[in-house]
């Protein structure tokens, strides 16, 4: 694939007298890149080296290639890249005004912040240079359009991108490699993570809708990785609920999506559009709350549930099941989505077993009798009966409109 001069060269921060790098002929995104360099009797560097006999340095050869290479890791990597090393270089011959110098180089493998690349330099398909180049990647600094309104005193993290007419409070600590999206707000004691992206006119860490909210000074705390789609509203605690809102990482946020004040969310969790959470809800790790559905403040929902679409929860929403309706109703194991988190069938059954117990009997009745089953003891179990068991508002057991027998077996 050929890759256009000014899109690509524009990249380096090098200009003329010292930009070694005419055209590029290939480029395999990632991969490889392949670049031309015009040697001609004209250049500054030939004044002195040598007057009646010149020759292109050395050094610059292998300039040259670093420049190549510094194109192609910028793809990978957003920041600036700065030459570490240079190891077994070797130089087969002399290029002299006229020659026309190819440079390909490509990326061998990555450690942390450094990268290896492979270049060699040749004229007519005869090699003239090559080496391995040790190249570093530097963090870059917040790039920050010029109509956003980020106030002086927020920390905003390096290689964080400020979109148009965003606003950014004076509190707000942004980890690095954000995304902040046009029109976005941030505002309060907010801090968040690395490598968040907030979506254009998302409204994050702004003051709670509690008639008890006295404008306390009160936190919003988010982790790494989380994405907030456009229009998602995040509100932060107030001192009667303990002063937080907490988000753990990996959260997908759906448009319209709202988590009221002194929520606490976990991790790898999924809310659909315009998922509503009340205050005071908890939200474990790799449940799926589905589209317009509405949790009940001081609800908890526990770990792999599954929340339908359009559903109402006023009671604790159990783990590992499908969680449906007005008021949300028991309809079978999340079996899908728990094989696609890696639970083994043997697990997938006792949660199957453990599940049936409960809903033919009384809770008070099933629980002894689960936890004396040898064949249902696990962590997943386990974990079940103590969710059950710490539940304030009662658990979402109710049986659906058809058979358990059938519901179950989904």
């Amino acid at each position: 694939m050929t890759a256009g001069f000014p899109r690509v060269l524009d990249r380096l921060r090098d200009r003329y007298p010292s930009l070694l790098v005419d055209r590029i002929d290939e480029h395999e995104p990632g991969r490889r890149l392949a670049a031309v360099k015009n040697v001609t009797v004209n250049e500054e560097y030939f004044q002195g080296h040598y007057p009646g006999t010149p020759l292109l340095p050395a050094v610059l050869t292998i300039e040259a290639l670093a420049q190549v290479a510094t194109l192609l890791v910028v793809e990978r990597h957003r920041g600036d890249v700065a030459l570490r090393g240079v190891n077994r270089a070797k130089f087969r011959r002399q290029v002299v005004p006229g020659d026309r110098l190819r440079l390909e180089v490509n990326f061998r493998e990555a450690r942390g912040p450094l990268v290896f690349v492979e270049g060699v330099a040749s004229v007519e398909g005869q090699t003239v240079a090559e080496a391995e180049l040790l190249l570093a990647i530097l963090p870059a600094g917040p790039e920050i359009d010029s109509s956003a309104r980020v106030h002086p005193d927020a920390q905003i993290g390096s290689g964080t991108v400020v979109g148009p007419f965003a606003v950014v409070g004076p509190s707000v600590v942004l980890g690095r490699d954000c995304k902040v999206g046009a029109s976005a707000v941030i505002d309060g004691n907010t801090s968040i993570g690395t490598g968040t992206e907030i979506f254009p006119f998302a409204s994050i860490g702004l003051p709670p809708q509690d008639l008890k909210y006295r404008g306390e000074d009160t936190q919003l705390i988010i982790g790494c990785r989380n994405i907030f789609r456009e229009f998602v509203t995040i509100h932060r605690g107030t001192a009667g609920g303990g002063g937080e809102t907490t988000i753990g990482d990996d959260n997908l946020f759906m448009a319209y999506a709202h988590v009221a004040h002194d929520c606490h969310i976990g991790n790898h969790n999924i809310f659909g559009n315009a998922a509503t959470l009340g205050g005071h809800v908890t939200v474990e790790d790799y449940a799926a709350i589905s589209a317009y559905s509405g949790v009940h403040q001081f609800c908890r929902v526990g770990r792999y549930a599954f929340i339908g679409g359009y559903s109402v929860v006023t009671k604790d929403a159990l783990p590992y099941v499908k969680s449906v309706g007005n008021r949300a109703r028991i309809y079978g194991i999340n079996t899908i989505g728990l094989m696609r988190r890696g639970f083994s069938q043997e697990t997938i059954g006792k949660l199957r077993r453990a599940y049936r117990i409960l809903l033919h009997s009384n809770t008070s009745r099933a629980i002894p009798q689960i936890e004396r089953d040898p064949a249902l003891q696990s962590p997943e179990i386990a974990y079940l009966v103590d969710f059950i068991r710490s539940s304030k508002r009662g658990v979402g057991l109710r049986r659906p409109s058809r058979r358990v027998e059938e519901v179950v077996e989904d």
